[in-house]
């Protein structure tokens, strides 16, 4: 779910609706159907995802919505950079982004070409349409759809936020909010003194448990900017997106000489995760949570700043260093202390930070190796008066390369000095073989090459700053110092008509997706979003946490402890319908012996509700015995001579004989790993018996549904015509819910059938 909140500053954002529980939201919340549905009408941005085949499962759709139209309430007229920034905490697998990003451009300054002709004209060369129509015997280059059929976007017709809400806050005293839940408690101070008390009394108390950053509650309570003469605090309550903006106005008012931290970090606030995840991820949940991978911490690390906290008994300052990103007893915070503020110094003359980070891609991932590097000079030469490097992404916490900046302390900054770092930073900076995430060599090799870039922007701003310094920079070096900047690619689209096929025909016509608008409304329905049924029981697997193990026992009395918790499903409760023959050979629906793989299902949890069901799913123990040989790569498999069989190949000529006759024959190894799988909508199952005559009508995202009610009929064992398959949308799928689907099926037929219950 995506939603739009509507915030008392006018403000529109998108967060991602798990960072943010709805009950902490102190203000208005709009879902996808409120800006527009089928039963009133529909949003113009709605209208043109649809219109423009921005949709294929669908199950993207309602967030592309809401990211687009959140960026439209800011910014009616967005360029490419501003469209491209807001999609970007999207995703998509089956539609491609082409033609959502085409969707969107249609409300931007200006669209591709052909798209924006009047007369519908292409602006390819006519010579080249002039003989693909003579060839074809088609007209070519007809539009894909048509801008002039849109609605118009009319910024005031725009949901303002509610008065009544505004009237409320206004009228009424601020007061602590206190929700209670089965396993927890949610308290909401309005003060930065009432939270101060809760604290002192729940010190173990979480401010917010969060995932990749901490929301923090108190976001408006810890809201603090103040441009001191040595530098500027920043409220530990603001926002990543803030802290941009913030820091995007100081660089443009203050001397460049001031700036180096700060430009630093806007470097890396532009592709830090998403504008939605900077939106509502904040500066102190950001430095609390101490990530190896954090962007900020060794920034803030290295220009010196330090930590204003409090608690209920008085306030006290740390310094933002090694040993607090360790965790260190003597630089932590207490139990009973909160982060209020954190002061980023300005920066010197003739001093230089910079910012690196790679990444599996520019935005929205975690960083495999990150750095901050900050260096002072004596004043108008090239020896170095202090220095500091820290690298994250390489162990439990970020490390600061304390010997290394001793050993460079009154050295030149020259290429011996770069040498002897290079060849020293890896000695301490130390990275084992078995460090977890692997990528060891290349995570190395971004050790040594982000201080060697270091090196060469710092040697480009002597450069400027004194010539005599320094000698200039060879040419091949350019493009070092070059920062990465996406294309936007215009594109030109066109489809052909055969001038002799009918009217009514469909075949080869840009034909909206029939399911388009309910896609782009939100409307359209998918396995999960089904009412519940009286007396519907949910279903959670345990999987396999070892590979190729026999299994010793399996002890479920936790799991049965839990109040809600129905049963748990073993492989021996499965009464010969363990295997069908349209499994492998040796696999089976729940493992009872051993286990091949991580992830295999084990048993299977029923419980009154899925979180329960997960919950109990959760206290399941397994223990288990490894078996040998254990075979982890292709080279331990020749090695044991362990191959799928039967063979499969294809032969096409004499491979050896053409061997002889190559002018070149090239030779060598290559290992890729495992690919992260995943899918939009993840599987789900409602089964739903009639009550009479083992009838049963099962509702299922997959893509062989005659395979799933074979298998069905095969476990109640009836007649294949006593069970309805019914498929509606399968929600991305990818081949991968062709097979493995019926697995989930089996078992929650198999419990209907056991126990007789909806």
């Amino acid at each position: 779910l995506d939603i739009s909140i509507s915030l008392s500053t006018g403000r529109k954002i998108t967060p991602k609706f798990c960072l943010w529980p709805i009950f902490s939201l102190p203000s208005a919340l709009t879902r996808i159907e409120g800006i527009g549905n089928t039963k009133t009408r529909i949003h113009p941005v709605q209208e043109r995802i649809a219109k423009c085949h921005g949709t294929q499962c669908g199950f993207c759709s309602p967030g592309m919505v809401m990211s687009l139209y959140s960026l439209l309430r800011n910014i009616p007229k967005p360029s490419m950079d501003q469209l491209m920034e807001a999609l970007g905490g999207n995703l998509c697998r089956c539609t491609g982004y082409r033609p959502i990003v085409d969707a969107c451009k249609t409300f931007c300054k200006a669209t591709d070409c052909c798209q924006s002709k009047e007369n519908g004209t292409c602006c390819l060369d006519q010579e080249e349409s002039e003989l693909l129509d003579s060839e074809l015997g088609n007209r070519t280059c007809e539009k894909l759809f048509q801008e002039e059929e849109f609605l118009p976007l009319d910024p005031t017709q725009e949901f303002i936020f509610p008065p009544e809400l505004m009237n409320r806050a206004e009228k009424q005293p601020k007061r602590t909010r206190v929700f209670y839940g089965e396993r927890i408690t949610w308290i909401s101070p309005v003060t930065l003194g009432g939270l101060l008390e809760v604290k002192a009394k729940y010190p173990d108390a979480p401010i917010k448990p969060g995932s990749l950053f901490h929301v923090t509650n108190i976001a408006y309570i810890l809201l603090i900017l103040n441009v001191l003469i040595s530098g500027l605090t920043i409220g530990a309550g603001c926002s990543l997106a803030q802290l941009k903006d913030i820091l995007t106005d100081v660089v443009l008012d203050l001397p460049v000489e001031k700036t180096q931290t700060y430009q630093a970090l806007l470097k890396h606030l532009r592709t830090l995760a998403g504008s939605q995840i900077r939106n509502v991820a904040s500066l102190g949940g950001n430095i609390i949570s101490r990530h190896s991978t954090s962007d900020l911490n060794p920034l803030l690390a290295v220009g010196n700043c330090t930590l204003n906290l409090a608690s209920k008994d008085g306030k006290r300052q740390i310094p933002l260093n090694d040993q607090f990103l360790m965790r260190a007893q003597s630089s932590d915070l207490k139990p009973e202390e909160i982060l209020v503020s954190v002061n980023i110094p300005y920066s010197k003359k003739w001093e230089f930070v910079s910012a690196f980070r790679q990444a599996p891609r520019q935005q929205n991932a975690l960083a495999f190796v990150v750095s901050g590097m900050r260096v002072l000079f004596e004043e108008d030469t090239n020896i170095i008066k202090d220095i500091s490097i820290f690298y994250g992404g390489i162990g439990s916490t970020t490390v600061c390369a304390k010997k290394l900046c001793q050993k460079l302390t009154g050295r030149a900054w020259n290429e011996e000095m770069l040498g002897g770092a290079c060849r020293s930073v890896l000695d301490e900076v130390f990275l084992p073989a078995s460090a977890p995430g692997g990528m060891v060599e290349y995570k190395r090799s971004l050790i040594v090459s982000f201080l060697f870039k270091f090196y060469l922007e710092v040697l480009q701003n002597l450069k400027m700053m004194n010539p005599s310094l320094c000698p200039c920079l060879p040419a091949e070096y350019g493009s070092v110092l070059e920062d990465f900047h996406c294309k936007h690619y215009e594109t030109v689209l066109r489809y052909q008509v055969n001038t002799k096929q009918f009217p009514q025909d469909p075949i080869g016509r840009p034909i909206m997706h029939q399911s388009g608008i309910k896609h782009a409304t939100g409307e359209a329905i998918y396995c999960d979003d089904m009412p519940a049924h009286d007396q519907e029981l949910f279903l959670a697997f345990v999987t396999s946490s070892r590979p190729h193990a026999k299994i010793v026992s399996i002890d479920t009395s936790e799991a049965l402890k839990l109040p809600g918790v129905i049963d748990v499903l073993i492989g021996k409760d499965l009464q010969g319908v363990n295997s069908f023959c349209e499994f492998p050979e040796n696999e089976e629906i729940l493992a009872t012996d051993e286990v091949f793989g991580v992830g295999q299902l084990v048993c299977a949890v029923i419980a009154d509700s899925d979180v329960k069901a997960k919950r109990a799913a959760g206290l399941v123990k397994i223990e288990y015995s490894d078996l040998k040989p254990l075979i982890l790569t292709i080279e331990d498999a020749i090695q044991h001579n362990s191959f799928f069989e039967p063979e499969r190949k294809i032969d096409y000529g004499d491979v050896d004989e053409a061997f002889k006759t190559v002018d070149q024959i090239l030779e060598g190894e290559i290992h890729i790993g495992g690919q992260e799988h995943f899918y939009m909508e993840t599987q789900s199952v409602l089964v739903v018996p009639y009550g009479e005559d083992k009838e049963m009508d099962v509702y299922v995202s997959t893509q062989h549904s005659k395979l799933a009610q074979d298998i069905v009929a095969s476990v109640l064992k009836v007649p294949s015509n006593k069970i309805m398959c019914h498929v509606k949308r399968v929600g991305g799928a990818f081949g991968g819910k062709t097979f493995k689907t019926e697995t989930n099926i089996v078992v929650n037929c198999y419990k209907k059938k056991t126990k007789q219950t909806p």
